[in-house]
């Protein structure tokens, strides 16, 4: 075994090059993450881009829709859907809304964050409108009902019959002037 002073500072800059190796992967997980939910479809990730009606409506089929809501513990609000569940045909326009209120004593933002159950069938599930594509603000004690315009493309595959679509609301940072 070499203790000499060279061996040392190389085996230094190794456990330094390995460090800041691995600080570099941590960082690079987040967008790699999205290129492989993307490329893979898994994670149901749904666009946050408005799309357009549906042309066609497939009068033959019926899907279930089913709609949650999440908090995390720490945000003092209320966040529910005004109806957890629907049949719909694929292709037909709807409108649900989602109840929030802010129950804290100070202003504050959130932004929700959907996904859809199974993740394969998250590109299928298009919102024309939704209260995820900004923020919302609401005062100390305000309540809003937040709209939610979708439907389910008829292109969606037949092995598929009931879709989730989950709402994680989280407090949006506030930034002061």
């Amino acid at each position: 075994m070499d203790d000499s002073p060279s061996s040392s500072r190389r085996s230094l800059w190794m456990l330094w090059l390995f460090a800041i190796g691995m600080f570099g992967f941590a960082f690079a997980l987040v967008p790699l993450y999205s290129v492989f939910c993307d490329w893979t479809g898994l994670n149901g990730k749904t666009s946050n881009v408005p799309q357009e009606a549906s042309a066609a409506v497939d009068q033959q089929r019926e899907v279930t829709v089913e709609f949650v809501s999440y908090l995390p513990p720490d945000m003092n609000w209320d966040f529910e859907p005004r109806v957890t569940k629907m049949v719909v045909h694929p292709g037909e326009t709807h409108t649900i809304s989602y109840f929030a209120k802010n129950r804290t004593p100070i202003d504050s933002i959130g932004q929700a964050v959907p996904s859809v159950s199974p993740g394969e069938g998250a590109e299928y599930l298009n919102k024309i409108e939704c209260f995820c594509f900004q923020q919302q603000p609401l005062a100390a004690g305000e309540e809003a009902n937040l709209s939610l315009v979708f439907y389910v493309d008829p292109e969606l595959p037949k092995s598929i019959n009931t879709l989730t679509l989950a709402y994680t609301l989280f407090e949006a940072p506030t930034t002061t002037q």
